[in-house]
């Protein structure tokens, strides 16, 4: 009979899950979030019409009011966007020196899932469950797969 599973014992503390639905936590994570995303965008060369894609449709107005640091708290699906592309930005930098990690996702990819395209193509035509596709196999060639 096999035994069950059991963890080793670690001497962290569990970190707690981030809520994302609660207001107070969005407005506590907005402010660094927006920063992380403009200069994620400003490394990348990312146009500004594509930045507001990439948010999910933001406005002209709603993103010149962001970019100028002013706006209120975002929303979870902005968030969560968001944090898809700080760990496709942190996951490059450690794949690739910085200047490839800086210009990879707007060069022609012939991996399957991007069909020649560029990654940034791919996360403007696919949405969330693109970055999340994108994050994953990102996460996977650091893991060596």
């Amino acid at each position: 009979m096999a035994l069950p599973f059991v963890h080793p014992a670690t001497n962290h503390d569990p970190v707690p899950l981030v809520d994302l639905g609660a207001a107070a936590e969005r407005a506590r994570l907005s402010d660094g979030a927006v920063r992380a995303f403009l200069n994620i965008m400003e490394r990348w060369g990312v146009r500004d019409e594509d930045a507001r894609r990439l948010l999910g449709g933001l406005s002209n107005g709603a993103f010149y009011t962001l970019k100028k640091g002013g706006g209120r708290a975002l929303d979870e699906d902005r968030l969560r966007r968001i944090s898809y592309l700080v760990g496709i930005f942190k996951a490059l930098n450690i794949l690739h020196g910085e200047a490839l990690a800086d210009r990879w996702m707007t060069l022609p990819n012939r991996n399957r899932i991007f069909a020649g395209a560029t990654p940034l193509d791919y996360l403007l035509r696919g949405g969330l469950p693109a970055f999340a596709t994108l994050r994953r196999l990102l996460d996977a060639r650091r893991g060596g797969a």
